[in-house]
C-alpha cells in the first residue's frame, strides 16, 4: 500500500467531492480517483459510494478514516518536533478572499518567505473559502467568524470600505457631491447572483437604488474598472487608496465597515510555522491599519 494514498483519501474523506480534493493536495480530480480505486484494491474493501452530490464515505471509509487521522496527528508531531529542533518547514495553505489576497497580503507575504525559507506557501485567493474544518487550507481569513466546526476563529482586523471613481471619470462626468447624483452615475459591482457572501451586498446599505451597470465576480477587476473610468464603485480602502488615480468620493456620507476573522482547525493553531505566520499577519495587520480603515488618503477625499 502507497502510504501516500492515505493523505489522498483523508482529503476525500473530509470534502466529499473529487475536484475539493483534488484542491486540497494539489492534484487533478482524476489522479485522486485513481488513488483512491488504488488504495480500495489494496484494503480488498470499498471506502466511497458514489452519489449525485459526491462521494461518501461507507462503513468500512469510516473505520480507515479514524486510523487516517491518527496517522496523520502522529506526522504532525513528528513534524512539529522536527520543526522546534531546526529551522521551520513545511507547507503554509492560506484561504483567503480575493481582495484581501491579491490587495493586501500578496505585496507583503515576501516579507514572510525571505524570513522563513524553509516553508513553502500556497495563497488561495479567489471567490469563496477553502473549509479549515475538512483541511482544505491549513489558515483562513473569512468575512465572518464560522459558526461550528473543530476550529479557533479570532477577528484579525476592521476594515473600511468607501466609494471611488476615477480623476479622468471625474473631470468628464463632474463631482459627486451627494448620495442623490452617486444614484444617477453608472455604477460598477459584483454580479447579484454570484455574491458568495451576504457581507458583500453593501450597496443597498448606502441607498436601494444603487444597481451596477458593470458587474463582475472579481473585486480585482471591479478595481481596473473603476480605474479606467467605467464609472463609481465601492472598494476596500486598502485596494481603492492604493490604485493611481482614484478618488474616495462621499467619505462622509458612506461609512461601510467590515471585518476579517483568523480561522485554524483547534489541532493546527500549536504547529510552529503556524504560530509564525499568524504572528508575522498579526503584524503586518497593525502595520497596515491606516490603509485597511481608509485614513491614509484623507486628503484625496477632502479634495472631492
Amino acid at each position: 500500500m502507497n502510504w501516500d494514498d492515505m493523505r489522498v483519501f483523508l482529503a476525500l474523506g473530509r470534502s466529499g467531492t473529487l475536484a475539493r480534493a483534488a484542491a486540497i493536495v494539489g492534484q487533478d480530480a482524476t489522479t485522486v480517483a485513481r488513488r483512491i480505486q488504488r488504495l480500495e484494491v489494496a484494503l480488498a474493501t470499498t471506502l466511497f459510494e458514489h452519489g449525485a452530490a459526491g462521494q461518501s464515505l461507507t462503513e468500512s471509509g469510516h473505520r480507515l478514516l479514524a486510523h487516517a487521522e491518527a496517522m496523520e496527528a502522529g506526522a504532525r508531531a513528528v513534524q512539529q518536533q522536527a520543526e522546534e529542533g531546526a529551522g521551520l518547514g513545511g507547507t503554509i495553505r492560506i484561504s483567503v478572499s480575493e481582495g484581501f489576497g491579491m490587495g493586501f497580503m500578496a505585496p507583503r507575504l515576501p516579507r514572510f518567505a525571505e524570513a522563513h525559507p524553509g516553508i513553502a506557501l500556497d495563497l488561495i485567493a479567489s471567490t469563496g473559502f477553502l473549509n479549515p474544518s475538512r483541511r482544505e487550507a491549513d489558515i483562513a481569513i473569512m468575512l465572518a467568524r464560522p459558526k461550528g466546526g473543530p476550529l479557533i476563529a479570532a477577528k484579525l482586523t476592521d476594515y473600511r470600505l468607501g466609494v471611488y471613481a476615477s480623476e479622468a471619470y471625474l473631470a468628464a462626468t463632474g463631482p459627486v457631491e451627494s448620495i442623490e447624483a452617486l444614484t444617477r452615475r453608472r455604477l460598477v459591482g459584483y454580479v447579484p447572483d454570484l455574491i458568495y457572501a451576504p457581507e458583500l451586498r453593501y450597496l443597498a446599505e448606502v441607498d436601494e437604488r444603487l444597481e451596477p451597470a458593470i458587474r463582475s465576480s472579481s473585486i480585482t477587476a471591479q478595481a481596473r474598472l473603476i480605474a479606467s473610468g467605467a464609472g463609481c464603485g465601492i472598494l476596500p480602502c486598502f485596494i481603492g487608496g492604493a490604485v493611481p488615480g482614484l478618488v474616495r468620493l462621499l467619505a462622509q456620507d458612506v461609512a461601510i465597515e467590515r471585518s476579517f476573522w483568523l480561522v485554524v482547525h483547534r489541532d493546527m493553531r500549536r504547529v510552529a510555522r503556524i504560530e509564525a505566520f499568524i504572528g508575522w499577519l498579526r503584524s503586518e495587520v497593525a502595520a497596515g491599519q491606516p490603509a485597511l480603515l481608509g485614513e491614509r488618503f484623507k486628503n484625496s477625499v477632502e479634495k472631492h
